[in-house]
């Protein structure tokens, strides 16, 4: 089964236990976080939404935020010795697809790091 969502105003193709590189979302390492902006769904049937399919989500666990190698803009006139030089770094978001989820499911909380750690208990 696979699905096509909507974030960051990009179009991605994923299926169960894609790593997907999408611009940043909000959250900390090993929170799930859900699209539900859900284009198509496709597996037996593919089901296309007008604009989406109701009812469908996209589960996954955030792996790593970060930022992507710099891009240099640098931009030279040959007169009076005129030039500049700007940097930029994109941040992004490291996503592990966990599951497509339809008719109004929701999401299994499947993402190991997520779940708190038992405490010890506190001697005396």
């Amino acid at each position: 089964m696979f699905a096509v969502i909507k974030t960051g105003g990009k179009q991605y193709r994923v299926v169960a236990d894609d790593l997907l590189q999408v611009d940043t979302v909000d959250g900390e390492t090993g929170d799930v976080v859900t699209f539900g902006e859900v284009l198509v769904v496709g597996g037996d049937e593919t089901v296309l939404g007008l604009p989406t399919v109701a009812g469908a989500s996209v589960a996954g666990e955030i792996v790593r935020q970060g930022r992507s190698r710099k891009v240099i803009a640098f931009k030279k006139r040959r007169r009076k010795n005129s030039r500049r030089k700007r940097g930029h770094r994109q941040e992004f978001t490291l996503v592990r697809i966990t599951e497509i989820l339809t008719d109004g499911r929701q999401p299994s909380r499947t993402a190991k790091s997520a779940e708190p750690a038992p405490e010890a208990p506190a001697a005396e």
